[in-house]
């Protein structure tokens, strides 16, 4: 006789004030509602914002993702932090947005990667930059550059990195967000490190050189 199935393990939220919030989201509760979109709203839209560089479809993908959020709340499990779950699922209403733009042919990055001899030194080594780089990305200036060299990768580039080092997503959730398999997304994320250093780098020695 075969043994049985064990039970389901129960979704039930922790006992804590994050527990109580799920349980009045799960009957309903419009104040509860409220006080998710209230609390989350800044982060969310922020997150939606760099993927999609625009307000308007921002704000929207914000709006499909509180929708779906709320459709899927009986699956949240109370193990999760409910702002990471909603972190996913504002970032796949954005990629979703995305996708759905009337696709254009993405810019070559070919030329900002490295060339290497047959010995497997660099053509053009990089250049020792005159302060640490973690002493250079903790200025906020620095910070600011570095978005505004993002913002200029094609999309299937900046779209991983972004994923991967600023909403610090793993390897295997971007995979899935983006239909992809894990070693395409390692190797867009290494070509698109390249590719922001080589930009960096040039921006370094025209400031070095005035």
């Amino acid at each position: 006789m075969a043994a049985s199935a064990p039970p389901p393990t129960p979704i039930g939220p922790p006992p804590d004030e994050t527990g109580r919030l799920v349980v009045a989201l799960r009957r309903g509760d419009p104040a509860a509602f409220e006080t998710v979109v209230r609390d989350h709203s800044p982060a969310l839209l922020a997150a939606a914002r760099r993927i999609l560089r625009n307000e308007e479809d921002a704000r929207e993908a914000l709006q499909d993702a509180f929708v779906s959020a709320f459709k899927a709340i009986g699956s949240f499990e109370g193990g999760a932090r409910l702002s990471t779950w909603l972190h996913r699922i504002a970032i796949n209403a954005a990629l979703m947005k995305l996708r759905a733009r009337r696709r254009r042919p993405e810019t070559s990055i070919e030329e900002l990667l490295p060339r290497f001899q047959a010995d497997g030194h660099q053509v053009v080594p990089n250049e020792p930059w005159a302060e640490p780089p973690n002493e250079l990305a903790s200025r906020k200036e620095t910070r600011a550059l570095v978005r505004r060299m993002i913002e200029e990768l094609p999309d299937s580039y900046r779209t991983v990195l972004l994923l991967r080092d600023l909403e610090e997503l793993s390897t295997e959730e971007v995979a899935r967000m983006l239909e992809v398999t894990p070693n395409a997304v390692k190797i867009r994320l290494h070509r698109a490190r390249q590719a922001l250093r080589a930009k960096l780098d040039a921006r370094y020695r025209m400031a070095a050189a005035t």
